[in-house]
């Protein structure tokens, strides 16, 4: 890994790491990062190596150690496919996770982490997977993330960490703040690296882990860039300072340096403030949030909507009670409020947990009685919605057939699956990649693509073109196809909402 002290070379034991895993602290610019990439660089022919990269900053071992990059902006299914295979056949890899937002990126990894580690006995082959950035995967709080993201998320990587080892999966985790990572994921590692770092609370915990005097905690403010504190069966019985040594392969972004500012030119105000002629047909994205209801205007909604009190003594006769309503009464206010949700044009691009939450907050308003929906149903009727069926179609063979056929994909991909169905039953233009991609909640046209093969993959459709050559997709199990169409249009994006 580098030397020690004395000059003399600090090794690093990767069987002995296989069986107790390893956890590298340090703040922004310790070295973190440049002690992964030595640790990778110098395993990379004894062992298999999977790399989960949240910036994009490990795909430069593709070049001289020949790891596959696999993009995580894929399907879910896809990413376990993937990981499944890499398993198989033995292939060390890069998930870059880089331009996903972070609720996108626990997703991606968790469902990559969960395939590798859902693997047939026949392939528990050594891997050592080396996960940076660990704390946003694995966090000791919750955050702006949705609950079912940080849950999924958590849940592989203590799988990881916890029930990996008799799986193959050793891993090696990388965090800027140990306060910020799940104990229960940190305290499975035997073996640590300690970097600098400058906050009490995680000097405190880098003593506690290392065995040391908490007096003795304050040397981590000390430690130079690449200079971390050793301990562990892999690494050394007693801590040990080393000073990682230099790696062959570089990261595309590094730390910033000064660099002087060129001479100004003389027209300078006329290349500032002369626009481009192309920044007139840019798309102008608005980031600013919805203004929010005004509070009076729920009290009203809520005090219209609570029945009359039946009496006023302790026992709970005067609390107001939902009165009891028939079912057709309930079913059409759910679909009332499924379609105000959907009406949103934002509402496409929005996580299903956090629109079911909406959905049960506006049913309580509306004082619908029953229990309430299932998650899984209220993504069964939001894949619908968002197909925009209408009526005449609804009742028809076919749509009963794509309804049945829908039931073989994830429950994020129905959607989608029922939109291109529902024009192929009624013979109209292939949706366009940007439709397909916000029926899915995405901006990815790419993503949109993706979407087609993985359906053509698993014998759902057949996509060919014409002699002009637009997109024509075909359902074999419908007998049906859609109408030729243009998959690069964009004014056909419209996500039809569930009144339609």
């Amino acid at each position: 890994m580098g030397t020690v002290s004395g000059g003399e070379p600090a090794k690093l034991d990767i069987e002995e790491l296989l069986a107790t895993r390893l956890l590298v602290q340090g703040n922004s610019g310790s070295g973190k990062s440049h002690l992964l990439r030595r640790l990778l660089e110098q395993s990379a022919q004894w062992v298999q190596q999977v790399i989960i990269d949240p910036e994009g900053d490990f795909v430069t071992l593709s070049d001289r150690f020949g790891h596959l990059v696999v993009d995580g902006e894929r399907t879910e299914a896809e990413l376990a496919g993937i990981a499944n295979r890499i398993r198989q056949h033995r292939v060390s890899c890069v998930l870059t996770l880089e331009g996903l937002d972070i609720e996108q990126q626990m997703r991606a990894a968790a469902a990559f982490l969960n395939g590798m580690f859902d693997a047939e006995r026949e392939y528990w082959f050594p891997v050592l997977v080396v996960v940076d950035e660990a704390q946003m995967f694995a966090p000791s709080v919750g955050g702006d993330v949705s609950e079912d993201a940080r849950k999924m998320s958590l849940g592989a990587m203590t799988n990881l960490m916890c029930r990996g080892r008799k799986r193959g999966l050793a891993g090696v985790i990388a965090t800027q703040r140990l306060a910020k990572l799940a104990k229960n994921v940190a305290a499975e590692a035997s073996n640590f690296l300690m970097g600098r770092t400058f906050l009490d609370i995680d000097m405190a915990r880098a003593a506690d882990l290392l065995g040391m005097d908490r007096r003795q905690a304050e040397m981590f403010r000390d430690l130079k860039r690449g200079n971390f504190v050793a301990l562990g069966p892999a690494l050394s019985r007693r801590p040990l300072p080393i000073v990682i040594g230099t790696v062959e392969t570089s990261a595309r972004s590094s730390s910033p340096k000064l660099m002087p500012l060129p001479d100004a030119p003389q027209d300078v105000e006329d290349l500032i403030f002369t626009p481009d002629p192309e920044e007139f047909t840019r798309p102008i994205v608005r980031r600013a949030p919805p203004a929010p209801r005004p509070t009076t205007d729920i009290l009203a909604e809520l005090s219209k909507a609570a029945p009359a009190a039946s009496g006023v003594g302790g026992s709970g006769e005067g609390r107001p009670s939902t009165p009891e309503m028939s079912g057709e009464e309930r079913e059409e206010r759910l679909a009332q409020v499924l379609a105000e949700i959907l009406a949103d044009p934002q509402a496409a691009y929005r996580t299903d947990s956090v629109l079911y939450q909406e959905f049960l907050v506006r049913a309580r308003m509306r004082r619908v009685s029953g229990p309430p929906m299932a998650m899984g149903e209220f993504r069964r009727r939001v894949a619908i919605a968002r197909s925009g069926v209408d009526e005449e179609t609804a009742a028809s063979e076919g749509w009963v057939m794509a309804l049945d056929l829908s039931q073989r994909v994830s429950d994020d991909l129905q959607g989608v699956f029922l939109l291109m169905a529902r024009a192929a039953i009624r013979g109209e233009a292939c949706p366009s990649d940007q439709r397909i991609a916000k029926a899915y909640g995405t901006h990815s046209a790419r993503r949109a693509r993706r979407l087609l093969g993985y359906f053509e993959e698993h014998n759902l459709i057949v996509v060919h073109t014409d002699f002009a050559g637009k997109r024509i997709v075909a359902f074999p199990d419908l007998q049906a196809e859609t109408a030729p169409g243009d998959p690069n249009a964009t004014d056909d994006c419209e996500v039809p909402s569930a009144a339609e």
